[in-house]
Parts: C-alpha cells; structure tokens; sequence
C-alpha cells in the first residue's frame, strides 16, 4: 500500500461535509471529530447521519477515517465528578464511531495535574478498561497520543504508553504517533541515529507494533522544549529534511498521515495551507 496523507477536517453543517472538504483539498484520509470538542453534550446521530458520511467516504474515495476526542476529557485526573464525567463523554464518543464507521477514536492521555505521574497513569488504564466494557467495539479501536509533555500531561514518554499498552491489555487500543508532540518531548528523529534511537525506544516498549494512525505536523518549537505548537510541514524546527526522513522509515510510511496544521491561506501564493502541506508530504516522499 502507497502513502495516504490528509488532514483533519471541519464538520461544520455535517459530518458528510468533512469528507467532501477533504476531497477538495486532495485528502487520501481524513481526520474528524464526532461532535462540538468544546462541548459536553450533542445531539444522538441519525441514521442519515451516518449513511451520509460513508456514502461520502466511498464516493469520494477517502479511507482510513479517524477521529479525535474532545479536549474537555482528561482520563488521568484525581477529579472523580471529572473522571466519571471523562469517561461517559468518551463512551458516547466511541459509539458514534462505532456507528459512523470510523476506524480509530484518537484521545490524549490526560493530565495528573495534582496527583502524581503514577497515579494518573493508573487512572487512564482504569477509565479505559471501563470505556471499553462498556462500548464492546467491533470496527474502532482506541487510540491514546502521544503528547508534549506540557504540564502535567502523561504519555510523553514512549515508557508511559508502554505501560498503559500492557495494563489496559486490550486489542482495542492503540496508538497514535505525533511527530510534533514526539520531537517536543525530547525524540529528535531529525538525523539517522536519532531516528534509530526512537525507533528502538518505540520497540523497547511495545509501542511500535500498536501504532495505528500518525498525526504528521512539524513544530514550531525546539526538540525538547516539551511545548505543543505545530507547524506548517518543513517550515518547523523539524525541518523537511526530518520529515522526509520520518515518513520515508519502514515502520511509518504504510500508516496514513494526518496533518492538524494550521488552516486558511498562504498570503504569498493564496493557495491552501491543506493543499500545501499535503503537496509537500507527496514531495518528500517521491524524493529519492
């Protein structure tokens, strides 16, 4: 299988929309979300709802569809009324992915904020455990990111995911690899021994064989700055140079790429950042 490269993209007027949006733009795959992110509650699905987006999938030849929980759920806090609330918020959310098709639920980790690392890591697994209990997922599988590192956010460390991979023992859940939050946390793949270096890392703990999705954003920061800022792809501190070389490696190039740059237009050309960064990626991965 070639490469697939998208991005994510607006549900705005209908989930079916987002597909022709990504057809547009000259998306393989595409990214979602399944309702507001900024909201606790939505709407239930409609039947139509649902045959309206996989029409769109398969007419417009887009695979792979992910989604991306909303950033109101932390699973790693020591809230209980939060960590309930996390947890409903992420059942309703797997079930519509259930129900629409879409192959993969991306969702952070969380936030220990007061609690310790441990501690926070232990209440992930729990939460998922119960998550997937009560979804019985057939098609969609879970899949926790990677992250920065910024603040108290878990799952930086290729050794967190690991553990979470082995405690929530599930063949429901994966992982999905930022390249952002990767490099922000300290994983500089930018050279070949630093990519060596994080592919033995992901293998060490069991990572690299559950990564299922890859979230392809350049940062706007040093490696090691553990701050969260895309990037435009090859005008980052990552470089085209490191990005060439990440989606060129072996255990990367046949998972789909997401882009979650920023949208809108470049004011030199006029043309769409989308349609920019999905020409680089293609670039990149045809240069020899």
């Amino acid at each position: 299988m070639g490469y697939r490269f998208g991005s994510h993209m607006s549900i705005a007027g209908g989930m079916h929309l987002a597909v022709e949006r990504g057809r547009e733009v000259g998306c393989d795959v595409i990214q979602v979300f399944v309702k507001n992110n900024n909201q606790w509650k939505c709407k239930p699905l409609t039947e139509q709802d649902c045959e309206l987006f996989k029409d769109a999938l398969k007419h417009n030849n887009i695979s792979n569809p992910i989604a991306h929980a909303s950033y109101l759920i932390n699973l790693a806090t020591p809230d209980d009324g939060l960590w309930h609330k996390s947890i409903d918020a992420l059942v309703i959310e797997w079930k519509r992915c259930e129900l629409l098709g879409i192959e993969g639920l991306v969702v952070h980790p969380g936030a220990h904020t007061d609690s310790t690392p441990q501690a926070g890591l232990e209440r992930i697994a729990a939460a998922s455990q119960q998550c997937i209990q009560q979804v019985k997922p057939k098609k969609c599988n879970l899949l926790l990111e990677n992250t920065a590192g910024q603040g108290t956010c878990l799952g930086w460390q290729f050794s967190e995911l690991g553990w979470l991979i082995r405690e929530i023992s599930s063949p429901h859940l994966g992982v999905c690899l930022d390249t952002c939050h990767a490099f922000a946390a300290g994983y500089d793949f930018r050279s070949a021994s630093g990519l060596k270096a994080m592919l033995t890392e992901l293998e060490k703990h069991e990572v690299s064989q559950r990564i299922h999705a890859i979230h392809i954003n350049d940062s706007k920061r040093e490696c090691g700055s553990r701050v969260d800022r895309h990037e435009h792809i090859g005008l980052g501190a990552i470089g085209e140079d490191g990005m060439k070389r990440f989606i060129r490696s072996a255990m990367f190039r046949k998972l789909p790429m997401y882009l979650e740059t920023a949208k809108g237009t470049d004011e030199s050309s006029g043309e769409d950042w989308d349609k920019i960064n999905l020409a680089t990626l293609r670039r990149l991965a045809s240069v020899k």
